[in-house]
């Protein structure tokens, strides 16, 4: 049987690092926390991605609206 997009999230809820790719060519890494169906999202231990370079968030909140995709990450050392 073929997985829903929501079944694959709820996949990787709290266990690994998702990367989240957002409107205006930004890129976020972190851990996925929650999500609704509008692709609100929180992610926990987040980095922004850019250039090569990650820079530490926190805790963060995303609006569905800015998301453009959410794939598994692999956890860079």
């Amino acid at each position: 049987m073929t997985k829903r997009p929501l079944d694959i999230l709820d996949s990787v809820l709290n266990r690994q690092p998702v990367l989240v790719s957002l409107k205006g060519g930004r890129e976020i890494r972190g851990v996925l926390q929650g999500y609704d169906v509008h692709m609100n999202l929180v992610l926990d231990k987040a980095e922004e991605m850019e250039n090569g370079q990650s820079h530490k968030v926190g805790t963060l909140i995303v609006r569905g609206d800015n998301v453009i995709y959410i794939s598994p990450s692999i956890e860079q050392s």
